[in-house]
């Protein structure tokens, strides 16, 4: 059997190793630590934020932003419908209302007439605005709504570390913005996540929550509910290292996307997820959509025609208004009444975007695809 090219495998640089070692060596291998205190500043000056805390994955950034802004039972919080279930769970733990929100299909992104609607009738506490598959979310007119409605902006930027709004990175545009490292993404440290912010005194208690909220005494003393959510330092050693090549995973991931548009971009009934004038997209997954209508073939043939091959793909996102736990949620959708984020869930598909992924490789992938395609 061929050997198995993976959805976006993690992809090491020179010096993870060589930052690991240091922590091996000085067996300051525990939670925090000097590569801890590091990763978090070099993280900071590159997305030209303030503040960061390091943490155990993007879930706990996102569970602590919750917290942070003391959301809980009775508060009503928006959220994109079309994500990964992670950015509406932690409404869920915190006991307060999801409130999910349609995509436009211009930009796949949250739908800012939906939005307003939302925030218009149910006045919600916040909203977790979800940068996705690497494209940034309008945050001009996002944010203008938010001020204008009072509601919270908390940045799920886990699928977008590397992205730009408007020449500034993605992740700073919320109160708190939240990345994640975790084996599929950009950049990894096998697991982990980040708490990004302008707003030290947030950050600040996000670092004391996240260290089960001890007090600042020699025995042990709580006052609050904590969580073990801090990042290790051998995890931190790995992240410094991987940071230190993102902008190259950057042009390595948009460098796929575009052989892949060039190659299947032409065939009609294949569109490709855009790219907004406003934005530069990391490219985390090249992600397109397939019309049956036009192409008599379904995302699901072409998947199982690649893992034939042992190649994996996947479905794009099911969104969350149509996942069990969250039948009973309410959906907003424009006034156009359209559900995009289901559309775009039955038709679409996310190919092989590994930033080591051979042009070999691909040009396999590209056939599949097209042999599949002809074959109906």
């Amino acid at each position: 059997m061929n050997k198995r090219i993976y959805l976006s495998p993690p992809h090491m640089g020179e010096n993870e190793k060589k930052y690991l070692n240091e922590a091996f060596d000085s067996n300051w291998i525990a939670p925090l630590g000097p590569h801890v205190d590091a990763f978090e500043n070099e993280m900071s000056d590159y997305l030209n934020v303030n503040h960061s805390a390091a943490l155990s994955s993007g879930t706990a950034a996102l569970h602590l932003a919750m917290r942070l802004h003391s959301i809980g039972a009775g508060d009503n919080v928006l959220c994109s419908s079309f994500t990964f279930a992670a950015s509406a769970n932690v409404i869920l733990y915190e006991k307060a209302n999801p409130i999910f929100i349609d995509s436009n299909p211009n930009t796949w992104t949250i739908d800012l007439d939906a939005l307003e609607i939302a925030m218009k009738i149910y006045k919600p506490k916040a909203l977790i605005s979800v940068d996705l598959y690497g494209q940034s979310c309008d945050y001009d007119d996002i944010i203008y709504l938010c001020n204008k409605y009072n509601v919270i902006l908390i940045e799920d930027a886990a699928e977008a570390l590397g992205s730009e709004y408007k020449n500034k990175k993605c992740g700073v545009f919320g109160s708190l913005g939240i990345l994640s490292f975790n084996g599929n993404k950009i950049i990894t440290t096998s697991g982990g996540g980040m708490l990004v912010s302008n707003n030290g005194t947030l950050i600040r208690k996000a670092k004391f929550l996240s260290t089960q909220a001890r007090e600042p005494v020699l025995h042990y003393q709580h006052k609050e509910l904590g969580y073990n959510y801090r990042m290790s330092n051998i995890l931190a050693s790995i992240g410094r290292g991987q940071l230190e090549v993102l902008d190259q995973r950057v042009e390595s991931k948009r460098k796929i996307f575009n052989f892949y548009y060039d190659k299947l971009s032409k065939i009609d009934g294949i569109n490709f997820m855009p790219e907004v004038s406003n934005c530069k997209s990391n490219r985390w997954l090249t992600t397109l959509t397939i019309n049956s209508n036009i192409l008599s073939v379904n995302p699901i043939d072409i998947i199982e025609a690649l893992e034939r091959e042992n190649i994996e793909s996947r479905p794009l996102w099911k969104p969350m208004h149509m996942q069990p736990l969250y039948k009973k949620c309410t959906y907003i959708t424009s006034e156009k009444n359209i559900d995009i984020s289901k559309k775009m869930f039955e038709s679409g598909i996310c190919l092989p975007s590994g930033a080591c992924l051979r042009e070999e490789d691909q040009n396999n992938i590209i056939d599949i695809v097209i042999n599949t395609i002809n074959s109906q």
